[in-house]
């Protein structure tokens, strides 16, 4: 069993960008579109590969990137708010150690990264949560590989010992369950996590299997 942190576990980063966008009139969804267009490249994807910490250089690049399609973002004030709105999903929780104590194996799959001066004490609180919730945290900027690279998706699998076809993946991006699924693994998107919870139970139904409930 694999999920995803930010938007699944945690509150929803798209959330806090799309909040921003509409507060500094900038296009819907266009900071999310540069980040892909950017790949591999691109300042967001090697803060997430752990080239890059939160901090500068990764601020004025990342705001340079976006100022050349003339947007002006102050990638500073984002992930200020990013952080803000990554408080777990309660219900997210007890499903997870609902899913443990039923035997199966939970790990978190990420694309996070590293926070700069001023951030390690949030740091410390998260890894312990996480180091309590599951059985094996992947992260992109520990690993070097971001989702939707299927090389990650390979190596959580290794990790676990189990093969894709075994795995059922919870996400909220898109592309990153569309490289899941072209593996073999059993997708499930999040955009309301008690929706996709009701969602996980009826697959594990189907198969057989204890459900999160």
């Amino acid at each position: 069993m694999l999920f995803d942190l930010g938007g699944v576990v945690f509150g929803s980063p798209l959330h806090a960008i799309a909040a921003y966008e509409a507060e500094h009139g900038i296009p819907s969804g266009a900071i999310n579109r540069h980040v892909t267009a950017s790949a591999p490249d691109g300042a967001w994807h090697r803060l997430e590969r752990g080239e890059l910490a939160v901090g500068e250089p990764f601020f004025e690049i990342f705001d340079a990137e976006l100022a050349g399609l003339g947007h002006a973002v102050s990638s500073r004030e984002l992930m200020r708010r990013i952080g803000e709105i990554a408080r777990p999903r309660p219900q997210m929780l007890a499903a997870i150690a609902r899913l443990r104590r039923a035997g199966y194996l939970v790990a978190a799959l990420t694309n996070n990264w590293t926070e700069g001066e001023g951030a390690q004490a949030r740091d410390g609180l998260r890894a312990e949560l996480l180091a309590d919730v599951f059985d094996r945290v992947v992260e992109s900027r520990k690993v070097g590989l971001r989702k939707p690279d299927p090389e990650i998706y390979r190596l959580a699998c290794r990790l676990l010992e189990v093969e894709p076809h075994e795995v059922v993946f919870l996400d909220d991006i898109g592309s990153n369950l569309k490289s899941a699924r072209a593996l073999g693994m059993i997708t499930i998107k999040v955009d309301d996590p008690d929706e996709a919870l009701a969602e996980l139970g009826r697959v594990l139904s189907e198969a057989g299997a204890p459900s999160a409930k």
